[in-house]
């Protein structure tokens, strides 16, 4: 059933969203989806993808190093080199079936340790903080034609993340608190409004969405708080196979900002990851068909220091790494120019030095996967980036 929290966003029309068509879903003109994962406080790509055949790996992360391939508990082993966290099993069965793919030393321009700043810099797209007030990916929508300029993105949260803000209609969706609204209710409002096309509209897109969020049964289900990030996967996969629902979703997993008790196999980040994995899993599950036309990016703000520090944990550091799955990717490998962890490689002598632009990984799905032009995705996406070249063969071809 519809909450009486959603029947008040949706017939509220106080914000630049709501004026324009709240929840006028996207009747695509491609089968591509795109699905967006902010990792909110600097994830630790050297715990998510350990560089293992690097012989500075294992003295500078000390107790923070995962066990090797083949040990107990040991990490997967990618390709030699590169090894994967125990926790992403799912992960790590997509990668050895070539849906998943790393790009390792990955980084926006952002070179200090703000989250509010780097994660301005991760979802404006500019060359420097504040460079753009809207998000790449809602400059992103127009070129998409059809049903994708119309409401084409949806965001997994009360309000749109900066990424998706800007002059395109975006919709947003997240589940209530509150007791559901009755059928009598509903029934009595659509009466109300019949005679009201504005309202009547936004009353009927907002029963549309939740049905659509509550896979067609009347009621968003109550999870447990560890829970949480595994529904909303699922709401997205829902929201992405409805007949005239986006093609695009935004979500946000926070709890990355491990300074103190990281932990290896084990721990506070090592939790998280099984959540990021667990989340994928059922995103997969529900997608279903629609997964081999799917791309699922999961991106942080920043990395963490080499060394550990003196709770436990690791500190903000600069270059991460970036996770992809989906069926549309051409997978099975690491991306990284990688630039060691000797002394003299590391950036400010305590940081993984990045080497690729994470606008590039971007570029690349938007032109690869969504079909923008490459001219339009420079020009207008990510202005003043050309450095940042798209990586060729993401893509199935």
């Amino acid at each position: 059933m519809l909450s009486r929290r959603r029947l008040l966003k949706y017939l509220t029309a106080g914000s630049a969203v709501a004026a324009a068509p709240t929840l006028a879903f996207a009747d695509a003109d491609t089968d591509a989806r795109l699905v967006l994962i902010v990792l909110r406080g600097a994830a630790d790509g050297l715990a998510i993808a350990p560089p293992f055949g690097d012989p500075e790996y294992r003295s500078l992360r000390g107790e923070l190093a995962l066990a090797r391939p083949g040990d107990r508990d040991g990490m997967f082993d990618l390709d030699g080199f590169f090894g994967l966290h125990p926790r992403l099993e799912t992960l790590h069965g997509l990668f050895q079936s070539d849906e998943a793919l790393i790009v390792h030393a990955v980084a926006s321009p952002y070179r200090s340790r703000s989250h509010f700043d780097g994660q301005d810099m991760l979802e404006n797209g500019g060359q420097s903080v504040g460079a753009e007030r809207d998000g790449w990916l809602n400059r992103a929508l127009p070129p998409l034609g059809g049903g994708f300029g119309n409401a084409a993105a949806i965001a997994l949260a009360q309000n749109p993340p900066l990424v998706l803000r800007g002059a395109e209609a975006v919709n947003s969706w997240a589940p209530s608190r509150l007791d559901d609204a009755d059928t009598s209710t509903i029934e009595r409002l659509k009466m109300l409004y019949s005679e009201d096309s504005f309202f009547a509209e936004r009353l009927d897109q907002a029963i549309k969405s939740q049905n659509i969020a509550s896979a067609m049964d009347g009621s968003a289900a109550r999870v447990r708080a560890q829970d949480q990030f595994r529904s909303s996967m699922e709401t997205a996969g829902r929201f992405l196979t409805a007949d005239d629902g986006p093609r695009i979703a935004v979500l946000e997993a926070g709890g990355w900002d491990t300074h103190a008790n990281q932990g290896a196999q084990n721990g506070a980040l090592a939790n998280r990851l099984a959540a990021l994995d667990a989340g994928l899993s059922a995103l997969k599950t529900t997608l279903d068909e629609a997964w081999r036309h799917t791309i699922v990016v999961m991106a942080t703000e920043f990395g963490r220091t080499v060394r550990i520090n003196g709770t436990r944990g690791t500190d903000h550091g600069t270059a991460s790494a970036t996770l992809l799955a989906g069926g549309a990717l051409d997978g099975g490998k690491v991306i990284s120019r990688w630039p060691g962890l000797r002394e003299r490689d590391l950036h400010a002598g305590r940081d993984l030095e990045p080497t690729t632009d994470i606008r590039s990984v971007f570029k690349s799905v938007l032109i690869e996967h969504l079909g923008l032009s490459a001219k339009y995705v420079d020009k207008q996406v990510f202005p003043n980036s050309t450095d940042a070249k798209p990586l060729p063969g993401l893509t199935r071809s």
